[in-house]
């Protein structure tokens, strides 16, 4: 057995608020906690669904609590937050090449935003009809 004492790195607990892109990162992460709630209230709203009208409208009135009200509005900012920056890293994984030359990168993100306005827009055509 040897008797060094392996070398261990002091890593302060506020490490990712000292950078703006560890920031940015763990903001990101954390924010899969929110988005998994969401995911789960919705899932249970099928699951009543199924049990019948009644308990369809239960849940409905339970979505009426302030508490349900705030997370999904933290929700919805985190998934905003998430778009934004899933779409600034299109470029770095689509390469689109046209004639010989590499599209720029603000022309893949705005056709990302393009696609994401016509698609939210259809949505909303469909369930307004």
């Amino acid at each position: 057995m040897s008797k060094r004492k392996p070398y261990k790195r002091e890593v302060p607990t506020d490490w990712w608020l000292k950078h703006a892109f560890y920031t940015k990162y763990m903001i990101r992460e954390g924010s899969s906690i929110f988005i998994t709630l969401y995911s789960l209230i919705l899932a249970w709203g099928v699951f009543r669904l199924s049990q019948g009208e009644a308990a369809f409208n239960a849940w409905m009135t339970a979505l009426e609590n302030p508490f349900a009200i705030i997370l999904h509005l933290i929700a919805l900012a985190l998934a905003c937050y998430h778009t934004v920056t899933w779409f600034s890293l299109a470029p770095k994984a689509i390469a689109l090449w046209v004639k010989g030359k590499r599209l720029e990168d603000k022309v893949i993100i705005a056709g990302h935003y393009a696609a994401l306005v016509v698609i939210t827009l259809f949505c909303l055509i469909i369930v307004t009809l």
